[in-house]
């Protein structure tokens, strides 16, 4: 067994945390109040009926509302979610643009939410309620109230992640009110879903209340053969003390998925494909087909339980505690389209051509265990208004997984005509495994002061220590050595933004951001010299400037963005001396561009949200020995688009419509030649809605997707042999009851 040790720096990092502490103690202890006890800062977002405007984040780290926060934050609020009959994380994030989703490498297949933001991977840096979620799973929105998507480096907001953002999930909670509502759907594709959401009063003041959210769905996938998706979903919560100084929150999430996982389809046939073989390119295949076997699958078990206790501590202070265990347990099988893998038995026949797939699996089950201590106080000293908030984050984040392979050999599959019935193949555990955990702790403060009506200074800053162990033992009966590998470190983030509001309902802003993703922040670390993940690399390390004006228009009901920016990310790659062993750490990517967006109200019946980013995304430093120096990142559209739009017309009807315009994709990240196909070609689609109020209790929706029955492909691999296609033209007919 082979150990390798990493402390890159000694632990001087606790007399900063100790710094951090002197300063926020202080500032807690301070009660001259800014605001009446009536006008305390609440986090929790209630939304207005049917309102599409966001007014701030849900997390107390952000001191002041959007259109005083110095970074582009886009908030999708359930109410745009359920006019477009969205189900999962992936359909949200189809509002705002700079978004793209990938399928793996080689022949791994990327499942679940495979998030790319401004070209960089970011599933790992997704959030709920402000804790990290962990899994290559898909993530339902049955009980979420709101998705947040912040862009730009964000160390001192997380801590480790993405040098482009995160995404935050807002889950539901129970409020002071008798409430009740449930959904049926049926749709293309076999689609069938219910959900219901309760809540209710435990008593007259509305100072208890429970709430209960369950969804349950069974369906296919339109012109996917075999291809499902099964799940059901339970969420109750209570809460105490609603309306008073102290309030607790208690909160209980199962999630269950059984569902058939799609391998993709060969991209033979796509415009510039080519591939020797076959003599250049062919006739592309059904897009319905399906590669993999009958016993393909995807099953899920996820279980969540949050506790949240609030207590004002004085007008304008308030103290919060957050405490979260989470477990998911997966159990895959998938075949992969091996595309590269395209036998022409019969080069004159292609009834005959054969391709090669590639059986494969996992048993991976991740935890969490997350306790977060905030205090909040806006307060006044010197003379100048403060909003600080400040606090004490403990994680610890465990992955195992467990490999999965078939009988060692090729596996052929007829490429125009595959038969899911054929002779299964056994797909069985190696007794190869992987764990990898991440510990942390760290304390933040964050500090907004108003140094007139007409200008403020935003600023935080964190400490975060990171231990990260990892162990890999090799397949039963494999010569090769156990590994066990181990890192810690101390990361120092910080933003700082000035905001001048030439009047109240606008802001212009100038801001500064950083960020640090060390070796094995995605629970796998590597002993080799060079590879971003080995223990003696230092921190990739990103920097953002961003220039932007946000404005509340039209009596405030909407909120229009624009951002200039610019990242750039360093220390991606390295490379040891041949003589010395000494590690050069370089690697430099740059993504800038202009980013805009409307979410809001036109008029009191007209609901907006919309959002244009044009980004430019390239390697400004890559491999010594390649091409990719001067290269674009790999499925980096220049062009992104977004817009949904709906209008209530006075006798209960609503129609509804959007469009999502995705750029040209460049494939490759060298400049030289490539194989298959160069890049995706750009798309644009349209949906419709159309709603009806039949009466106080109960209404109708008809959503339409893909009006145009544009094809397009919605996820592609590294290697460009395969893909899987964007949904076609469907429909989804919904019937809403309010009781």
């Amino acid at each position: 067994m082979s150990y390798i040790k990493s402390r890159k720096h000694p632990r001087a990092g606790n007399a900063a945390a100790a710094t951090l502490v002197a300063i926020a103690l202080p500032v807690a202890a301070q009660t001259t109040p800014t605001q009446s006890a009536g006008t305390l800062r609440e986090v929790q977002v209630q939304a207005s009926p049917d309102d599409y405007k966001p007014e701030r984040a849900s997390s107390p780290k952000f001191t002041q509302p959007l259109v005083d926060t110095p970074q582009t934050v886009t908030v999708i609020k359930k109410e745009v979610l359920q006019d477009q009959a969205a189900t999962t994380l992936t359909d949200a994030l189809r509002n705002t643009p700079g978004i793209t989703l990938q399928m793996g490498e080689n022949g791994n297949t990327a499942t679940g939410d495979a998030v790319f933001m401004r070209g960089f991977d970011t599933a790992g840096s997704i959030f709920v309620d402000g804790i990290r979620d962990v899994g290559s799973i898909s993530r339902d929105v049955f009980n979420i109230e709101q998705v947040e998507i912040v862009k730009g480096p964000a160390g001192t907001d997380i801590g480790r992640g993405s040098p482009t953002g995160y995404i935050n999930l807002q889950s539901k909670v129970p409020f002071a009110e008798n409430d009740a509502n449930a959904s049926v759907s049926l749709g293309s594709g076999d689609h069938k879903r219910a959900t219901l959401d309760l809540n209710r009063k435990l008593n007259e003041s509305g100072s208890a209340a429970v709430r209960l959210n369950l969804m349950a769905q069974d369906s296919g996938v339109v012109d996917r053969d075999e291809v499902k998706n099964k799940r059901w979903g339970f969420a109750p919560s209570l809460a105490l003390g609603l309306n008073t100084p102290t309030r607790a929150y208690f909160s209980y999430l199962h999630m269950n998925q059984r569902n058939r996982p799609d391998g993709g389809y060969p991209t033979l046939g796509l415009p510039g494909y080519y591939l020797s073989a076959i003599g250049g390119n062919a006739a592309p295949v059904d897009k319905s087909n399906f590669y993999g076997w009958a016993s393909d699958h995807d099953n899920v078990d996820a279980d969540m339980f949050t506790a949240r206790v609030e207590h004002d501590l004085a007008p304008g202070v308030t103290l919060r505690n957050i405490t979260r265990w989470g477990r998911t347990k997966q159990d895959q099988v998938l075949t992969g389209v091996f595309g590269s893998g395209i036998d022409p038995v019969d080069l004159a026949d292609p009834s005959t051509w054969l391709i090669r797939v590639l059986p494969q699996g996992k048993l991976q089950r991740n935890e969490v265990l997350a306790n977060q201590t905030n205090v909040t106080a806006d307060l006044t000293l010197g003379g100048l208004q403060h909003s600080f908030s400040g606090g004490l984050e403990l994680s610890r984040e465990k992955q195992s997984t467990g490999s999965r392979a078939a009988p060692s050999g090729n596996y052929w599959v007829n490429l125009y005509h595959p038969d899911i019935n054929r002779p299964a193949v056994p797909v069985t555990a190696t007794g190869a495994r992987t764990a990898g955990e991440v510990t942390t702790t760290a304390l933040y403060l964050f500090d907004t002061i108003k140094l007139s009506p007409a200008w403020q200074i935003n600023g935080g800053l964190r400490w975060e220590h990171y231990r990260t162990e990892y162990l890999s033992l090799p397949a039963t009966g494999s010569t090769t050595a156990a590994t066990s590998l181990s890192d810690s470190d101390n990361l120092f983030t910080g933003k700082v933004g000035l905001v001048y509001k030439p009047a109240p309902n606008g802001s212009i802003y100038a801001a500064y951001a950083t960020s640090a993703k060390p070796p094995g922040s995605d629970f796998a670390l590597s002993g080799t010299a060079g590879n971003s993940n080995n223990p003696n690399m230092d921190p990739q390390k990103a920097r953002t400037v961003e220039l932007g004006t946000k404005w509340d228009v039209l009596d405030n009901r909407l909120a229009l963005t624009a951002a200039l920016f610019r990242t750039e990310n360093t220390n991606e790659l390295g490379v040891a001396d041949p003589v010395t062993g000494a590690i050069d750490q370089f690697g430099k990517t740059r993504v800038q561009g202009l980013e805009l967006s409307a979410i809001g109200e036109i008029t009191p019946a007209w609901q907006i949200i919309a959002g244009l980013a044009s980004t430019s995304a390239k390697i400004l430093e890559g491999s010594r020995t390649g091409t990719t120096t001067g290269a674009t990142v790999r499925y980096s559209p220049k062009l992104t688009a977004t817009l949904w739009s709906t209008y209530k017309l006075p006798f209960g009807l609503t129609v509804g419509g959007g469009a999502r315009y995705v750029d040209t994709q460049a494939r490759s990240t060298t400049t030289a030649a490539v194989a298959f196909f160069p890049q995706i070609p750009s798309y644009t689609v349209l949906d419709a809605m159309l709603g009806y109020q039949v009466n106080k209790n109960l209404s109708l929706q008809l959503n339409v997707y893909n009006l145009t029955d544009k094809f397009y492909l919605a996820r592609v691999n590294n290697a460009g042999n395969r893909a899987t296609v964007g949904t076609p033209r469907s429909a989804v007919l919904t019937a809403k009851l309010q009781f």
